[in-house]
Formats: C-alpha cells, sequence, structure tokens
C-alpha cells in the first residue's frame, strides 16, 4: 500500500515538470520569433520617382538662314543664319543673325568698304501648310561715311511684318521666300520709307 502511493505521487510529479516545461516554450517561442523579426531587413516603401523627362524635343528645332553675294564694282556678301523651335505645329519662334560686307568704288576716294552686323528675334505662324506669317524685332549696327569720308556706327532698330511662301526640297529640308515691311520707320534707318525687304532661304524643319 505504501509503495502503491509512492509510485502514484512520483507519477503526479513527473507530470507536473513536463507540464511546466511545455508551457515555458509556449511562452517562450512568440519572445523568440519577435527577436528573430527584428533582425529581418524591413522591405523599403519609398519607391524609386521615376526621372523627369524634358520637354525640349530635337525634332522640333529649325535650323537654316540666307546667303547672299554679288562681285564687281560693287562687292557684297550677307550671311543671315537661323535657329528656330516648334512651339506647336503650327508657331514657331527663334533667332537670326546678320553680317553683311560691303566694298565699292567711291568716286574720286577710292575702294571704300564697311560692315554691318545684327540680330533678331522673331515668331511664324502657318495659316495654310505652307504659307506662313512673319514678325520680327530687329536690330543692325551699321557702318557709315559723313561727307568728310570721316567713318562711324549707328545701330537702327526694326520691326518687321510680313509673310513668307516654303516649298518643300527634301524629306525635311524647304526653301523659303519671303517679303517685310518695317513699320517702325526709325528716323536713323538707312532705306527708304516703306521699302519691302525681300528675301529667299533654306531651313531644316520649318
Amino acid at each position: 500500500m505504501k509503495n502503491l502511493l509512492i509510485i502514484i505521487l512520483l507519477a503526479t510529479f513527473g507530470l507536473s515538470v513536463l507540464a511546466q516545461q511545455s508551457d515555458t516554450l509556449v511562452k517562450d517561442e512568440p519572445a523568440q520569433h519577435e527577436q528573430a523579426s527584428q533582425h529581418q531587413v524591413q522591405p523599403k516603401n519609398k519607391a524609386e520617382k521615376p526621372k523627369e523627362k524634358s520637354s525640349f524635343k530635337m525634332n522640333k528645332v529649325i535650323i537654316g538662314g540666307s546667303l547672299g553675294f554679288s562681285f564687281g564694282s560693287v562687292t557684297s556678301v550677307r550671311i543671315n543664319p537661323l535657329l528656330g523651335y516648334k512651339l506647336t505645329p503650327k508657331l514657331t519662334t527663334g533667332v537670326t543673325g546678320l553680317y553683311e560686307y560691303n566694298s565699292y568704288d567711291y568716286y574720286g576716294y577710292g575702294r571704300q568698304s564697311y560692315s554691318n552686323y545684327g540680330g533678331s528675334v522673331f515668331s511664324r505662324f502657318r495659316f495654310v501648310p505652307m504659307a506662313y506669317l512673319h514678325a520680327e524685332f530687329s536690330y543692325i549696327n551699321y557702318e557709315l561715311s559723313r561727307l568728310n569720308n570721316e567713318k562711324y556706327r549707328q545701330g537702327v532698330p526694326f520691326i518687321f511684318l510680313g509673310g513668307g511662301f516654303a516649298q518643300r526640297i527634301g524629306r525635311n529640308t524647304f526653301a523659303y521666300g519671303q517679303i517685310l515691311f518695317d513699320v517702325l520707320q526709325d528716323r536713323n534707318s538707312p532705306y527708304s520709307d516703306w521699302a519691302p525687304f525681300y528675301s529667299v532661304g533654306v531651313s531644316v524643319g520649318f
């Protein structure tokens, strides 16, 4: 009887110890899981922003200009480069440059020469595919001579209004001709009042 009681007490004590160990394992498992999760690399929440694309496009750039020359008793060379950009399919804006060299025989004073240079800003609006309206502000520095043959320079502003016509001569190349009138009529202008200004040239992109 006494031996049976001792066996029952030992069995009960053993079950109690096993239950405590099992409970300890269950309690420790979440803590271990939490500890392990702290060592995990957190994913990046911030997505990389896409690079902003520039609105500038090379296929909208226009280059061109005109070149004129003559030789003989009067020698004249005129270079007029052009650089523009299509703001819309119909509206173009840009700048031009100017260099002009002239040489001629001036009665008893021998051969005379002078150079003019300047630049302008312009806008063109195509109201039909091959025709356009043109507005331009130009400033040209002229080399002039007084009666005593003394040379001096004079800057003259112009505001040109008019239009032109362009004809395709290649895949993206156009020949153009235009007629403009100076509506500012500055008193220092070397040209006659309301004299028309004709020009022809070539452009890529028109």
